[in-house]
């Protein structure tokens, strides 16, 4: 249904309206100086800690709300805030507050043979739409990296969080007038009908990026409808490759915490190719480590014969983010079907090689087409932290613009600068 057929055109108007007053927003974020910026969050993050009592209140409603709906036990718990997470949420604004600021780097100034000197910029990209799920601690994180990139954000949230999400963002909005600073930087969508993100997905003339964080229906249905920029992951089909030349122990100790550190990521591992040189000395105790933490395991046919409690694995298993504790289990010749393999079924997301062989590594480096690619590490850490960001709004396996955890430089882009001396061209 077209936002154009409910009542008025209702909806479309009002974030058509908000939208304009984003993108006015974005020109006073893109002005304002780093200090002021920090300001800003900085308040947030004490707003937030005083205001811990009434967040718990309306939060209760949403969670009730939402338990009658029929709202399953872990979606409840990602909707749920209590006081240790709203303690969180502040220290990530404090967090963000402290990184350094890309916008305004200048790098690569060069003269050319002309006299004039070239080099690049780092700016804002504009407005960033963020559509989410469940998460209410995603509107302050989400906000403060877009507000830090020197951007305005427009939030759209779960519908079971909507009491939530309205009290941060309040509390995000009043420390930005606080501060001097736009409240139009922040906006949140306030309305739970669906037809509000069809009309997003259409307003190109002032979002500048979209980012869906959510399952991978939210994630296809933007990717098919956005007329804009999108920076998405559909989702995290990882791999461990365990090579002939791999240490024993190192390989033990990574096939073991990608998969069992958590389950509900998208850098966990979802399959385990191992070296048919190696099988046999490796698959039985990693079995076993495997059956302490609960794991089902599905598994090729010389799998099920080193391993009596896998099971069969479908075709289906080689492409399915699982996000519990499943693991499918392949035996490859070597690099060559391991790579063909990951070429196959890879999401593009993050895949690793355990192996003490320097050539098998850089192969596996060169050859693999994914965001993250590792040696000798889990896929767990394919993280914004992890990897020095300070912080992240999402993975992208997308080529254009950001690729990988995306932080405060993937909220920017660049433009070319020159500078010249009364130069004219020839």
């Amino acid at each position: 249904m077209k936002v154009a057929d409910t009542a008025g055109g209702e909806i479309g108007a009002r974030l058509r309206a908000q939208g304009q007053a984003a993108r006015a927003a974005a020109a006073g974020m893109a002005r304002a100086p780093t200090k002021v910026k920090n300001d800003a969050l900085e308040m947030a993050a004490g707003r937030l800690e005083a205001q811990t009592p009434r967040l718990l209140e309306v939060n209760a409603a949403d969670v009730e709300a939402a338990r009658a709906a029929g709202l399953d036990e872990a979606a409840l718990d990602r909707l749920t805030l209590t006081q240790s997470r709203i303690a969180q949420m502040a220290a990530g604004l404090r967090e963000v507050a402290r990184l350094p600021d890309p916008v305004g780097e200048i790098t690569g100034m060069t003269s050319r043979p002309s006299g004039i000197r070239v080099g690049r910029m780092r700016v804002p990209l504009g407005v960033i739409a963020i559509i989410y799920e469940s998460r209410p601690n995603v509107t302050a994180d989400a906000a403060s990296l877009c507000l830090k990139a020197g951007n305005a954000c427009i939030l759209r949230g779960g519908s079971e969080s909507l009491r939530s999400n309205q009290a941060i963002a309040d509390v995000l909005q009043a420390a930005l007038q606080e501060a001097g600073l736009p409240k139009g930087a922040v906006t949140l969508v306030d309305t739970t009908d669906r037809a509000a993100v069809m009309e997003l997905l259409q307003m190109n003339d002032v979002i500048d990026l979209l980012i869906p964080r959510g399952g991978k229906g939210l994630v296809e249905l933007v990717g098919r409808h956005a007329r804009m920029p999108v920076l998405k992951h559909l989702h995290g089909v990882c791999h461990v490759y365990i090579d002939d030349r791999a240490d024993a122990a190192k390989a033990m100790a990574i096939a073991i915490n990608a998969k069992t550190q958590r389950y509900g990521t998208c850098n966990t591992m979802e399959t385990l190719l191992v070296a048919k040189s190696r099988a046999a000395e490796l698959l039985p105790p990693l079995a076993e480590a495997y059956g302490r933490h609960g794991v089902e395991l599905r598994g090729c046919a010389l799998t099920c014969a080193l391993v009596p409690s896998a099971l069969p694995a479908a075709q289906a298993d080689w492409e399915t983010e699982y996000l519990a504790p499943i693991l499918s289990i392949r035996v490859v010749d070597g690099i060559e079907e391991a790579l063909a393999h990951i070429a196959r079924y890879g999401s593009r997301h993050t895949d690793a090689i355990v192996t003490e062989d320097w050539g098998a590594a850089q192969t596996f480096l060169r050859e693999v087409d994914a965001s993250s690619v590792m040696v000798n590490a889990s896929t767990r850490f394919a993280d914004g932290y992890e990897y020095g960001l300070g912080a992240e709004i999402g993975i992208s396996t997308d080529k254009f613009h950001a690729r990988g955890p995306v932080g405060l430089e993937g909220l920017t882009t660049q433009k070319f600068i020159v500078w010249g001396d009364g130069h004219i061209r020839g």
